[in-house]
């Protein structure tokens, strides 16, 4: 029978985890503390041990230690409910089998105990856990659960030498996350980023693959490709999606084979580089609508990790308050008003973690004293929706969708404003625009008479003219 040692100080988590596991056919020993814990072990050693990271005394991951002294192939589970990036990652390389974060889901953690207790062996470390530089993880901020699996996630793949794709918004901090990877892993050459927007179509071959001197009508000079740059490091493509399709084969040749072609070159040259790649849309969808290859897809998504939107994870929006004014000269000292925390807390954040930060270096200049209050916090914008598109060109995609579908557009005029466009509009087709309107504003009339560029008056005769007042 397999052996579970469970260590923490709440008597409640010890008590669930041995009703689950003695239910499942282990046989389970608890400790309040990890002195207990050592102490119980030197008669004989369990088949695995699940450990709490914050303990009285000895923490878990000083313990982990120690219990590698004494049998250096244990599989150990670390658990916490107050992880950080760093003490998930020291947790990883110092040898454990796996990361918990509370509160514990009982089904996912005997599925990992079963695990660890199949392989019977965690990675072996005797030596103390390797310092790392850990400059990124004081930018990457978060007490939610859904960071707390980003955290873990990060410090297990960070030494796994796979492809990483980074998932999520634009504003949620992917570029941090890409250089946490970088930071952990055992890469010792250059953290190389590629945003391929900044690159016009005409010259991102040149950029990413490099080329030899008059390969073209102005290369007058040899130049080496950002993808060889990298090598022995980390090449972080940003907003992969962007990349035409005609040069993603070559991309995933690179990955195949570890050889970059410069462009006007017959010889490859090698470049031994990790991929991180970052992308604010669907790769699935892209896939699908035939703008990115398939196959070059399923090597990038070997291992996910996704940005959850900072309106997912309201439970950090405070705290990363708290570490933007802290990282703002002029706002050191500075505290936010309990009228503006209620603010921050209430906002939708469309721009995410770099409208947060924004907002909170703005107030910080307009502060002249020491509390920000609600009237030093900047207007929220709403110029710029999750899509990324403005909402006039939402609404002109909306109305192309709509003439496509048989509805009729009058007028020949272009338009430059939602109001524009709204006045161009026939009573067939107004309707459907300003319920589309009031569903991307959430129902706020005032929000959707500000995107619509007319007042709020206006709109509200609308609604009632065409009954939508009553829907």
């Amino acid at each position: 029978m397999t052996r579970v040692l469970i260590v923490d100080d709440e008597p409640a988590i010890c008590w669930a985890f041995r009703e689950c596991l003695t239910d499942e056919g282990f046989e389970v020993g608890v400790a309040s503390s990890a002195a207990q814990a050592l102490a119980s072990t030197d008669d004989e050693m369990p088949d695995v041990i699940v450990m709490d990271v914050r303990m009285p005394g000895m923490d878990g991951l000083e313990a982990m230690q120690q219990f590698r002294k004494k049998a250096a192939s244990i599989p150990i589970i670390i658990m916490t409910a107050f992880g950080s990036l760093s003490t998930a990652v020291r947790a990883i390389d110092g040898g454990a089998f796996d990361y918990l974060i509370k509160p514990i889901d009982l089904d996912k953690a005997v599925a990992v105990i079963r695990q660890a207790a199949a392989i019977n062996s965690a990675p072996a470390s005797g030596d103390e856990m390797p310092a790392v530089d850990c400059a990124s993880d004081e930018l990457i901020v978060g007490s939610s659960s859904a960071m707390q699996e980003v955290f873990r996630q990060i410090a297990l793949v960070a030494e796994r030498d796979v492809p990483v794709l980074i998932t999520g918004e634009s504003g949620t901090g992917k570029d941090l996350v890409a250089r946490a990877i970088h930071q952990h892993s055992r890469r010792r050459g250059p953290f190389v980023p590629i945003c391929v927007p900044a690159f016009s179509d005409t010259v991102v071959e040149s950029e990413l693959f490099g080329h030899t001197k008059g390969a073209f009508t102005g290369a007058d000079v040899a130049r080496i490709g950002l993808l060889q740059q990298a090598d022995q490091g980390t090449a972080f493509v940003d907003e992969i999606g962007e990349i035409p399709l005609p040069l993603q084969v070559k991309l995933l040749r690179v990955l195949e084979t570890h050889e970059v072609q410069p462009v006007g070159s017959g010889t490859c040259r090698h470049s031994s580089f990790r991929l991180v790649a970052a992308t604010n849309r669907s790769l699935e969808a892209m896939v699908a609508e035939g703008t990115f290859r398939s196959d070059l897809f399923y090597r990038l998504n070997v291992f996910r990790i996704h940005l959850p939107p900072l309106r997912e994870r309201t439970d950090d929006i405070l705290l990363l308050a708290e570490r933007f004014l802290s990282d703002v000269g002029i706002g050191k000292g500075m505290r936010l008003s309990d009228e503006a925390q209620s603010i921050l807390l209430k906002r939708e954040w469309t721009g995410n973690v770099r409208e947060l930060r924004n907002a909170i270096e703005a107030a910080s200049v307009v502060c002249r004293g020491e509390v920000i209050r609600s009237e030093h916090l900047p207007e929220p914008s709403h110029q710029i929706n999750s899509s990324g598109r403005s909402p006039v060109e939402s609404l002109q995609l909306a109305v192309t969708h709509w003439i496509d579908d048989g509805l009729n557009l009058h007028g020949s005029g272009s338009f430059e404003t939602a109001s524009d466009l709204l006045a161009q509009l026939s009573g067939h087709t107004e309707p459907p625009l300003l319920r589309r309107v009031l569903d991307v504003a959430g129902g706020n009339r005032a929000l959707a008479a500000r995107m619509l560029g007319i007042h709020r008056d206006t709109l509200r005769e609308k609604l009632r003219r065409y009954g939508i007042d009553a829907e």
